[in-house]
């Protein structure tokens, strides 16, 4: 584990230089090491061959300068390789060749050398710099490929889309230098889930990121969206569905994510994406669990009602009955006591009724089915899938179909008493559902708003 650890580590130092590197031009200086050191070789080559040519004779040092040549289009890249085998045509013209000590050739067999010297260095200078750069390009690949994994694997460990976003804003603001923060949201960024450093959004923020998070396309800093924004948000998709953007900026104003680093970020993306579907649907999962344990103590609850009340009940209104037959009570007592127990047994009528086999009857609504037994919901016969929140909702609403419920009362109903101020969580609700249940979203006939109240379920 230790040494997956480390590999990790180091490929993902790697895949960072190597996109780093793509990401800028080499400077001046590494320039003019790559040429000093190819010219060096040369001239260490030249010394050698001017030792072997005392004793064998200049023919014999021709294939001595393509070593240098190649070296330098190895380690320093094509241009200081070319510069390496100019400079060896030109020193062998210079030492070898007569007349020597001068760039002339008197020879033709001695020109037809250099020239091949010259093609020859050319040709195997840029099979070399082709092979640096294809080891080059299987490097950064490699460690693309580790960073990927590496994440994944720590993407693995975590419990909730929290964790999910926490991890996904750390790991990318690592990777490529840059702050970083992750919203979410159901058609509009209204939650900041996860951020680095405490960053912070404006206006203009908000808007690239709804645009991201509408369109599912990069939004906002070098993109066609919304422009004015600092930051560049990128949305994360799963199934073409945008679940969340994550927003990247660099405190000196460059762009956060180059062309060649694109690649990399989706690939993230996706495995970020991945996670929060599974977070989502784990925590949908427990939720559903805990409505079916809450309509399971419910049913228990009634039922315990209905066994246990109602027969004490009974008993009550037969004794009451006895009283009356007899005379001996006074009867205005006995009247107001029969009245109020058989207030108390209709409630209890009431009660028992919302136990199980009252809900199995869909309630229909036009095309859409609310069955709220099996807690499904059909529109035009074909399953509609919703979270438990939505189905909670529109459950409440169409209980009570044709009244207007206020905010609080489905928040408290949904959410419980501790949300009952929280109208977002309601709104975006009431807008997934909408989109799923509306035959036109914009002009919903189903879910009507009551403006400062409430809303109201239309009844059939």
């Amino acid at each position: 584990m230790l040494d997956e650890r480390t590999d990790e580590a180091h490929f993902t130092r790697m895949d960072s230089s190597l996109f780093h590197r793509g990401d800028r031009s080499p400077s001046l200086a590494q320039s003019l090491v790559g040429y000093v050191l190819a010219l060096l070789m040369v001239a260490g080559t030249t010394l050698i061959c001017l030792l072997v040519s005392d004793r064998f004779g200049t023919s014999a040092v021709v294939m001595l300068y393509l070593p240098p040549v190649l070296a330098a289009a190895i380690y320093a890249g094509l241009r200081p390789g070319l510069m390496a085998a100019l400079a060896s045509t030109l020193a062998y013209n210079y030492y070898f060749t007569a007349p020597f000590r001068t760039f002339l050739i008197h020879s033709p067999a001695d020109v037809v050398t250099v020239l091949i010297l010259l093609l020859v260095a050319v040709v195997s200078s840029q099979l070399a710099a082709s092979v640096r750069a294809q080891a080059q390009l299987a490097a950064s690949h490699a460690a693309r490929n580790a960073t990927i994994a590496g994440f994944a694997r720590r993407l693995l460990a975590t419990k909730d889309e929290q964790d999910v976003a926490s991890e996904t804003v750390n790991e990318i603001s690592r990777i490529y230098s840059c702050e970083a923060i992750l919203l979410s949201g159901e058609g509009a960024p209204e939650v900041t889930v996860a951020t680095c450093n405490g960053a912070a959004l404006n206006p203009s923020d908000f808007a690239a990121a709804a645009a991201a998070l509408e369109s599912g396309k990069a939004a906002g800093r070098g993109q066609a969206l919304v422009r004015e924004s600092d930051w560049q948000f990128h949305p994360i998709t799963s199934q073409a569905k945008p679940l969340a953007v994550i927003g990247l900026a660099r405190e000196d104003g460059r762009l956060p994510v180059a062309k060649e680093q694109v690649q990399l970020l989706d690939s993230l993306l996706d495995q970020a994406a991945l996670a929060l579907e599974r977070a989502r649907l784990d925590r949908e999962s427990r939720e559903a669990a805990a409505l079916r344990e809450m309509d399971r103590l419910r049913s228990a609850l009634l039922v315990s009602i209905g066994d246990d009340v109602k027969p004490r009940l009974n008993a009550i209104q037969a004794n009451l009955r006895a009283l009356r037959r007899d005379g001996s009570a006074d009867r205005s007592i006995v009247a107001e006591l029969t009245d109020e127990v058989t207030k108390v047994d209709r409630y209890i009528d009431t009660l028992v009724d919302l136990g199980p086999g009252a809900d199995q009857t869909p309630l229909l609504f036009g095309e859409i089915s609310v069955d709220l037994h099996r807690r499904s919901v059909l529109k035009g016969g074909e399953e509609v899938h919703l979270t438990p929140k939505e189905l909670a909702v529109l459950s409440e609403l169409a209980k009570h179909a044709g009244r207007v419920l206020s905010h609080r009362h489905l928040l408290r109903a949904v959410w419980g008493p501790a949300q009952q101020d929280h109208i977002d969580y309601l709104r975006v609700a009431i807008r997934a559902l909408r989109q799923k249940l509306e035959a036109d979203p914009a002009h919903p006939a189903l879910i009507i708003n009551e403006p400062g109240v409430g809303y109201r379920l239309v009844s059939a």
